[in-house]
């Protein structure tokens, strides 16, 4: 898949490559324990998966639904190869968020 720097998509993941390297330079390369995983965070993942399904269900579904849900999924996993999915997961729906802001503005 390739990826034009001058579509929606491509013009929010150039502004998040920037971000990372302004992170890269203030902190530098950074290599933290991921923290993840456990009943907790299980619980408040299936909670948010369940209030996301229902607002879905209700069609009153919002970002903030489905970010959250993703987010405790990733939160919840303590499978290094599953929390990356996540992760991704995470990262797309934060820039698909980001593109529907883009396009509000322009309206």
């Amino acid at each position: 898949m390739t990826s034009d720097v001058f579509t929606p998509t491509g013009v929010v993941l150039n502004i998040i490559a920037a971000e990372r390297f302004k992170q890269d330079e203030r902190w530098g390369e950074q290599n933290h324990p991921d923290g993840t995983g456990g009943k907790f965070y299980e619980d408040l993942a299936s909670l948010s998966r369940r209030n996301a399904d229902s607002a879905a269900r209700s069609g009153h579904i919002t970002w903030k639904d489905i970010l959250t849900e993703e987010f405790w999924e990733a939160i919840a996993e303590s499978d290094p190869e599953k929390l990356r999915a996540e992760l991704v997961q995470v990262a797309a729906v934060a820039a698909a968020w980001v593109e529907a802001i883009d396009r509000r503005s322009r309206q």
